[in-house]
């Protein structure tokens, strides 16, 4: 019998990394082991939980900070590191550092990882990115121990760490209390850090380099940064830094009066806890005030930006934020009669458009299929099970006080939304996807439709 030899796209080997590293993290958490009562926890929670960490989510069902032992957190924190970079940047950092060579199936593994569009300095650029990733984690962790080692004693480096690498990966898992941040609120310090970590990680790492190279390249006198970045920087900043400001001023006017929130802080504190809030939807999932005290206009708000989530090539989540620009230009370049998309002097390319389509209705169409089922097989209010699977699909982590109360089938339901959610609606598809369509000899007639 001739057998044919089974081979897996790149794509498709990444899906099946990333599930292999929830699998292997689920069983070393259902050990006794990984619990601070020597109990094995039950397996449904130890699978939520490494899910959640390697899909830097941040739901949790159980408290992490009193539930899993300092082995427990050891593994969580492993899973955050690796879901943040990608298991294949891992595979390919432990390569360099043994002087393996990386032959061209491993460049091309790079490549699909990073979507990036050149096969050309790919191992230069993962050495950078594990580099510059360990010196912001290292900068974020020392700058944290100088509130959290006075409090908490040499436990408190332990705790800096952890937080510094959760909010680099916007993972948004702490292991401090079990209301996130919200002793923290007004704490200018982890406010700022936290805030600095969770943006860089969603900028992406090509926004870094290009930045670094323009500043390396421009005379000291006469800069002028933005002008010589490429098209994707001038995108993720100026878009990054709209839906933040935006998001400030939105969530500081409806929660201004909010006893349960913000009304009665002082204006220093309500526009820092505000500006936390536009950021930690940008998919970090950290917490300074109870999502389920937000106005309804708030939480429409921190669930819009959320589905945005961060930029391309980095820690974040969400449909991001070049992709949201390009359908937005395109459809204003529609109403306008203009030939193609443009932003900043440059055409945006029919294929970029067609990949942020493609994008945006994987990613809603997984988005309202979990909040449907999840209403089916819960108690769960609209408003509640909404937020909770934008949230979950976006990888960001937070939620209105309901994760805890999910039953067995919501907690699989929000399972497999983040792992789709993480890994990719397009990379899904395409991992599925059985031939391309431009094989086809024979193309289809075309015939109009009416749009509108």
């Amino acid at each position: 019998m001739n057998m044919k030899k089974i081979r897996l796209t790149t794509t498709q080997i990444i899906l099946l990394s990333f599930l292999l590293v929830i699998m292997i993290g689920s069983v070393l958490l259902a050990l006794p082991i990984s619990s601070t009562n020597g109990t094995a926890v039950p397996y449904i929670d130890a699978l939520f939980t490494a899910t959640t960490s390697t899909c830097v989510t941040g739901l949790v069902t159980l408290p992490t900070f009193s539930t899993w032992s300092v082995f427990g957190q050891i593994v969580i924190l492993i899973l955050i590191q690796v879901g943040g970079l990608g298991v294949i940047t891992i595979i390919t950092g432990l390569m360099l550092l043994l002087n393996r060579k990386l032959g061209i199936s491993d460049r091309l593994l790079i490549q699909d990882a990073f979507n990036l569009n050149t096969m050309s300095g790919l191992v230069k650029f993962v050495r950078k990115v594990l580099f510059g990733t360990l010196i912001i984690e290292g900068v974020g962790a020392v700058l944290y121990m100088l509130v959290f080692v006075p409090e908490f004693g040499p436990k408190g480096i332990w705790i800096s760490v952890f937080n510094s690498i959760s909010a680099f990966c916007n993972a948004g898992i702490d292991i401090i209390a079990d209301n996130s941040l919200c002793n923290y609120a007004t704490n200018p310090l982890i406010n700022t850090v936290t805030s600095v970590l969770v943006i860089l990680g969603g900028l992406g790492y090509i926004v870094w380099w290009d930045v670094l190279r323009v500043v390396k390249s421009r005379s000291s006198k006469n800069r002028k940064i933005f002008r010589h970045l490429t098209l994707h920087s001038k995108i993720a900043i100026t878009v990054t830094t709209g839906l933040i400001f935006v998001g400030t001023i939105l969530i500081f006017a409806f929660e201004y009066a909010n006893p349960l929130t913000i009304g009665g802080m002082s204006l220093f504190d309500k526009i820092q806890v505000s500006f936390f809030q536009s950021v930690t939807t940008r998919t970090a999932g950290f917490a300074t005030i109870a999502q389920e005290n937000l106005t309804n206009a708030s939480a429409a708000v921190s669930m819009i930006l959320m589905l945005i989530g961060g930029s391309p090539v980095g820690t974040a989540g969400g449909m991001k934020t070049v992709t949201i620009a390009a359908l937005v230009c395109s459809a204003f370049a529609t109403i306008r009669n203009k030939n193609g998309a443009t932003l900043f002097g440059r055409r945006i390319p029919e294929e970029s458009i067609k990949k942020a389509v493609a994008v945006v209705v994987m990613f809603l169409a997984i988005c309202t299929a979990s909040a449907v089922l999840l209403m089916a097989t819960s108690n769960a209010s609209a408003m509640d099970a909404v937020y909770e699977t934008v949230s979950a699909t976006a990888t960001v982590g937070l939620s209105r006080n309901f994760t805890a109360s999910l039953n067995t089938v919501g907690k699989l339901i929000i399972i497999v939304t983040m792992y789709f959610g993480r890994v990719g609606p397009i990379s899904l598809a395409v991992a599925l996807g059985s031939k391309n369509e431009s094989q086809n000899v024979i193309s289809e007639p075309t015939e109009n439709i009416s749009i509108g």
